[in-house]
């Protein structure tokens, strides 16, 4: 066994509160769009002008085309062998909670159970107005209307807007339990993605970052697994 593989295998078992931390690399994995690379979807929309509550109601049209498009991403796409290892390990006891800045609901497609969603998610739609939940089927049809006359959009959390309260209040509570804290696919440039590792280390955490790139936090991991696949690492860990 790889010396990293055994010591992360080792950190598992060891500890008593494990905490997942999953930012963008864990997606596209499972090939959904990445939003920063040269192919990503920021290279065709700007989010700065469609990604805003400004867009929702004066760019409806082109609001409305851009998550479509990432909706229909979804329908296209499967969790990740990554994704199903952490749902039986939740099962197992052998890591306590995920906390992910995607909004893609693999986690919880795959199992998994005690996930904060930091940024929302598209798997379910609300009105604006209202806050009463609907499916996508209504968004993607053009019936983008509540019975009150509300808009409806997707619950992902838009640019200008308070990441919500209860997700952030899970990942406080989470991050402030855990022995090891362990960082998937997230490259930790800006908050509150570099802020909960960070706290877990500061509280004596062990840090674990597994990342394709360099990440700023590198120097204050105990454990660094660079330009490796996700799915693969997980799976030879034995626990």
């Amino acid at each position: 066994m790889d010396e990293k593989i055994e010591q992360l295998s080792r950190l598992l078992k060891e500890s008593k509160y494990t905490v997942v931390f999953t930012g963008a690399g864990m997606s596209t994995e499972s090939n959904l769009p990445d939003f920063r690379s040269a192919q990503g979807l920021w290279s065709k929309f700007d989010p700065y002008k469609l990604a805003t509550t400004e867009a929702m109601r004066n760019n409806r049209e082109e609001f409305k085309e851009f998550y479509s498009l990432r909706m229909k991403d979804l329908l296209k796409t499967e969790p990740h062998q990554g994704h199903y290892l952490l749902a039986d390990w939740e099962q197992k006891g052998v890591i306590q909670s995920i906390i992910t800045q995607n909004v893609d609901g693999f986690h919880q497609r795959a199992g998994s159970e005690k996930v904060a969603e930091l940024h929302g998610t598209l798997r379910h739609s609300h009105c604006h107005r209202c806050g009463a939940i609907h499916s996508n089927e209504a968004f993607l049809s053009g019936d983008d209307q509540c019975n009150c006359g509300g808009l409806l959009r997707p619950s992902v959390v838009l640019f200008g807007e308070s990441l919500p309260d209860e997700e952030l209040e899970m990942a406080q509570l989470e991050t402030d339990r855990a022995e090891v804290f362990i960082v998937l696919g997230s490259s930790l440039q800006v908050s509150p993605a570099n802020y909960y590792p960070s706290l877990a280390k500061r509280n004596g955490a062990k840090l674990v970052i597994v990342n394709m790139e360099e990440t700023p936090l590198d120097g204050r991991a105990d454990l660094l697994i660079h330009h490796r696949k996700i799915g693969e690492v997980l799976k030879e860990v034995v626990i």
